[in-house]
């Protein structure tokens, strides 16, 4: 007998998807995975985005401040439940900024789905902190 192909979306490589296309700055791409009423926060900062609208405008925001910015996924982990753990290397030269003036930063998110789309993404600086958040919610979702 032939099993039966799995329904359950791959959760890894839509994130993985999502995060590239948004990343190298095709947003309709990347924010093709969100849903609606979708949420991007930056818990650190206390800044909160609600709906596709207002995450593609603090989106473009963010790479409109940048001549030159690229993105390297380091770590995508499914950490089930729909809670996705991802930690990135952004490099990127700010506008108004010399070509040597690059700035490299590590950003770790933690990615919620429901549906088959993104509900919600928390960027943090401090991977320790978000792993622990990403942890914890998987774990509260069970």
């Amino acid at each position: 007998m032939t099993p039966e192909p799995s329904t359950t979306p791959d959760l890894v490589e839509l994130t993985r998807r999502s995060l590239e296309d948004g990343a190298f700055r095709d947003l309709d791409a990347g924010l093709r995975h969100f849903a609606p009423d979708a949420v991007w926060e930056v818990p650190q900062l206390g800044s909160r985005f609600e709906g596709e609208p207002a995450i593609r405008g603090f989106l473009n925001d963010w790479f409109d401040s940048f001549r030159e910015f690229d993105v390297e996924l380091v770590e995508v982990l499914d950490l089930g439940n729909g809670v996705v753990f991802v930690v990135a290397r952004s490099v990127g030269v700010p506008v108004g900024g010399a070509a040597d003036m690059r700035l490299r930063e590590v950003f770790a998110y933690v990615v919620v789905w429901a549906e088959s789309a993104i509900a919600r993404v928390s960027a943090y600086g401090d991977v320790g902190e978000a792993r622990a958040a990403a942890e914890r919610l998987a774990e509260q979702r069970a």
